[in-house]
């Protein structure tokens, strides 16, 4: 198995979204799984062109934990908090398990027709701009971490 999930590899995503379950518990943080497909959907429109932010890092710090991130085999640390911005939507929007993958889906959809214009790019608040190849990289280490954390990923 490869270190991290590939997001362009639906079926595989999908297999272990499929064993994700309303009662599913988190083995760390208090995520639900509602909201845990709500911040991954979440996340993907950033990178897809449907929602915009700003870079909160100064362009020295994103450049390196930019380069930390995604030009190494670094994971994401367990536990780690990212800001939440007080006009983010609220959590578990969806009517069910099933209906949050289906937007998940939706979503990674949408990212590959944006990034289907040649010299795309869109902003990550804590690394600035990236382009596709640097969002399948955050994208493969990000879904792997939270995967982990619902223990659908070894």
């Amino acid at each position: 198995m490869k270190k991290f999930i590939d997001i362009a590899d639906r079926a595989v995503l999908n297999n272990y979204l499929a064993k994700l379950h309303p009662g599913t518990v988190p083995l760390w943080g208090s995520l639900t799984p509602l909201q845990l497909l709500e911040h991954l959907v979440e996340t993907i429109e950033y990178s897809n062109g449907k929602k915009q932010t700003d870079c909160t890092s100064s362009k020295g710090v994103a450049e390196k934990r930019k380069q930390y991130m995604i030009y190494t085999d670094a994971e994401i640390p367990m536990g780690i908090k990212t800001p939440k911005k007080e006009d983010d939507p609220p959590f578990a929007t969806f009517a069910d398990v099933p209906d949050g993958i289906a937007a998940l889906n939706i979503e990674l959809d949408t990212f590959e027709k944006y990034f289907a214009i040649e010299g795309a790019t869109a902003v990550h608040p804590g690394f600035g701009e990236l382009n596709y190849d640097e969002w399948q990289v955050f994208h493969g280490k990000h879904f792997t971490h939270h995967l982990k954390q619902f223990g659908l990923l070894v």
